[in-house]
């Protein structure tokens, strides 16, 4: 058996399938935080809000997200799963609404020409 064949790819009990992105949560999904500092309570109404999460995993068929990307989805569109006491988002590629945007790279001067 080869390492890529090993049930325990970073670190999880799971190998992912197709084109499945395993994500975990940011933050508590109760309460939020507005950038004034002003907790809005899990109850408060608003609109159709996206959520953050970080992958922790993809599939072999996954082809725009690797491995600590921050992917931000529905939350309505998910299917939750504990593995080892811990609970993660399972998702599909396309359920992806986008990745967060590395602003300024580790060798870059910070300038847009």
């Amino acid at each position: 058996m080869t390492t890529a064949d090993t049930p325990h790819d970073n670190g999880l009990p799971i190998r992912l399938l197709h084109d499945r992105v395993l994500v975990k949560l940011e933050g508590n999904e109760g309460e939020r935080r507005s950038m004034a500092g002003i907790v809005i309570p899990a109850t408060a109404s608003v609109g159709k809000r996206l959520s953050w999460a970080t992958a922790v995993g993809v599939g072999p068929n996954v082809r725009s997200i690797v491995t600590g990307d921050r992917v931000l989805f529905d939350p309505e569109e998910r299917s939750e799963v504990e593995l080892q006491g811990r609970d993660y988002v399972l998702l599909r590629e396309r359920d992806v609404h986008a990745l967060a945007a590395r602003r300024v790279e580790n060798d870059s001067t910070g300038l847009y020409l």
